[in-house]
């Protein structure tokens, strides 16, 4: 499942909350002026749009977004059973749990809404990750998910697929770079024959101000990996991405996709909002949940 997720810049706990929202919207307002990636051949699979860093959820705190892509070109009419994907918007709800500083589950919900009978709960997928943990010192970030789960036929053709996903990530300074590169294999559907295939993701970013980040994410699908199909018959899609941080409650990032060969479907907005939650003792020792504030991550 395409994806990107996400550099981390640590903040001191802000007093401000949403005292940044102004220049949230005067940067979101620059960012829509200067924009206006593609889904993938026969298939709906542009639910979550990230390029994963390699920090898992902390323990015991819960990471809710909403995933929100609408796809501005795409197929118009029905092809080998699977509804068309123009004009259709994706509605994706992530629900990740750290269960300890290393290990995390995420869980998503896809539905599309769309005319012609096209609005509707479409799949799930689950997602276990771990990461090298920081106590190691490695010199760059490593982590590995493995994501399976369903889609109903009509709106892909291979309904049971699996992910692997290496993250490597680094920063340098206020510079951010994250590689995926991922494996995928229909596990049901025509596309079985393939075995597995190779779909690397990249991400470049720049923190350029207090609550700013500017990036450029990439998405590819090469075919299987033991022999690439053609170039024609690839998938190359860039993003132009920002990510604002007004408060450390809350992660916000938008980006405006483009194929670059004629394989690849254009065009896709994605908009991700995310709040973090942990688990905190009230006196008595009930619990309940807050926000988690320590770190801010940028997708």
């Amino acid at each position: 499942m395409k994806s990107i997720k996400n550099c981390s810049i640590h903040t001191k706990p802000s007093s401000e909350g949403f005292g940044h929202f102004r220049k949230m919207r005067s940067y979101l307002f620059i960012f829509m002026s200067l924009m206006g990636t593609a889904a993938r051949v026969l298939a709906q699979d542009n639910y979550e749009i990230q390029v994963y860093a390699s920090e898992t959820v902390a323990k015991d705190a819960t990471m809710v977004e909403l995933h929100s892509n609408f796809n501005f070109g795409g197929a118009r009419k029905l092809e080998e059973g699977v509804l068309p994907t123009y004009h259709v918007l994706h509605e994706t709800i992530e629900i990740t749990h750290g269960f300890t500083h290393w290990f995390e589950t995420g869980i998503y919900l896809f539905n599309a809404i769309g005319a012609e009978n096209q609005t509707s709960y479409v799949g799930s997928h689950i997602r276990p990750r771990a990461r090298i943990p920081e106590e190691w010192r490695w010199p760059v970030g490593l982590s590995l998910s493995a994501e399976i789960g369903y889609q109903k036929p009509e709106y892909s053709t291979d309904d049971w697929t699996l992910e692997i996903r290496p993250i490597i990530d680094k920063y340098f300074g206020k510079l951010y770079l994250s590689l995926n590169p991922v494996i995928e294999r229909s596990l049901h559907g025509p596309g079985e024959h393939a075995g597995y295939t190779f779909s690397p993701d990249a991400r470049v970013s720049y923190k350029c101000s207090k609550i700013a980040a500017w990036g450029v994410e990439y998405y590819g699908a090469l075919g299987p990996v033991n022999a690439f199909v053609p170039y024609a018959q690839q998938q190359h899609q860039l993003f132009v991405a920002v990510d604002l941080e007004w408060s450390e409650d809350w992660e916000f990032n938008a980006g405006y996709g483009v194929g670059l060969n004629a394989a690849t479907t254009d065009a896709l907005l994605k908009v991700i909002v995310g709040y973090r939650f942990h688990k905190s003792a009230k006196k008595g020792g009930s619990s309940i949940l807050k926000a988690a504030g320590k770190r801010i991550h940028f997708y």
